[in-house]
């Protein structure tokens, strides 16, 4: 959907259309979906479906839509959607791992996972992964832990630009709304930390 095309749509849902609404969030479903996969505390996983997550957010939209106004409307309407979503996510956080009662969290040990902050070592995880093959184990378990390291001792600014990245996959100009920084501040973020990982990498090749 084009910029054009979007902003179409949202006057029209904040107009009362809810067919333009539900077409313009169906439009980001992937996406969000693609954020909350990442972001999800990995004790939650397989007690909480993203698409419930982000039919929970569509809900609140409905109610909000016309919040995205004024000011609001210099941040890109998926900014803003995200957003909602994350606040969305933190509560079901909040609901399912800070009870008493048997909880998602009785079922595996226990990990750091804070919504508001990356957690360096499932980047590292991933990034290792989709460097190696199931078969190279070794090879794996060190370029992960070379990873990590390196991850942890970046700024956390840099570490959340690779994450917006790589891992939920915004343009730059997105990140850069979402990090409240100039455009050509979270590019040079990225490159920067890219090169860093892309150091790690290849110092373990050939895999």
């Amino acid at each position: 959907m084009s910029d054009s095309d979007e902003a179409n749509f949202i006057q029209r849902a904040q107009n009362g259309d809810a067919g333009a609404l539900g077409q313009l969030l169906e439009t980001h479903r992937d996406r969000l979906v693609r954020m909350i996969r990442f972001r999800m505390d990995r004790r939650l996983l397989g007690r909480i479906e993203p698409d419930d997550v982000v039919q929970e957010t569509y809900v609140v939209v409905t109610s909000r839509i016309h919040d995205y106004t004024g000011d609001n409307a210099a941040v890109p309407f998926f900014v803003w959607l995200r957003f909602l979503t994350l606040q969305k996510l933190a509560e079901l956080h909040r609901r399912h791992l800070n009870v008493k009662a048997r909880d998602a969290g009785r079922d595996v040990p226990l990990r750091n996972s804070p919504l508001s902050q990356t957690s360096s070592a499932v980047m590292a995880a991933e990034l290792a992964a989709n460097q190696t093959s199931p078969s190279q184990a070794a090879v794996r378990a060190e370029l992960q832990t070379r990873l990590h390291k390196a991850l942890e001792e970046m700024e956390p600014m840099d570490r959340e630009v690779i994450a917006l990245r790589n891992f939920e996959q915004l343009s730059n100009t997105e990140c850069a709304s979402v990090l409240n920084i100039a455009a050509s501040a979270a590019s040079n973020r990225y490159i920067r930390a890219l090169k860093r990982l892309k150091v790690i990498i290849e110092a373990e090749q050939p895999f």
